[in-house]
């Protein structure tokens, strides 16, 4: 399973994309992270769906400096190519 989640809040200037990308390794997830012109925080996130669904858990809350208001998810076709979780930019 594959999700495109879009966070809203404050969620740029405190960490949340490397602890994201922590948490994501953490549980064996693959996918991006990045920053968007709006302020909010663009995840695609693939694996196992308890897995996705422990990683979205966290979503909601974030590294200790975020103040989460919202999580937006959308299911998106899977690659199967992909290795790794990574930041972009």
């Amino acid at each position: 399973m594959r999700y495109r989640l879009t966070v809203y809040g404050r969620v740029q200037g405190v960490f949340y994309r490397v602890s994201a990308k922590e948490q994501a390794e953490k549980l064996g997830l693959t996918g991006w992270v990045r920053n968007t012109p709006d302020r909010t925080v663009e995840i695609v996130v693939q694996g196992k769906e308890e897995k996705l669904n422990q990683f979205i858990e966290w979503c909601h809350v974030g590294p200790s400096y975020a103040k989460v208001d919202s999580v937006d998810k959308e299911i998106i076709p899977e690659l199967t190519n992909e290795q790794s979780f990574r930041i972009t930019y």
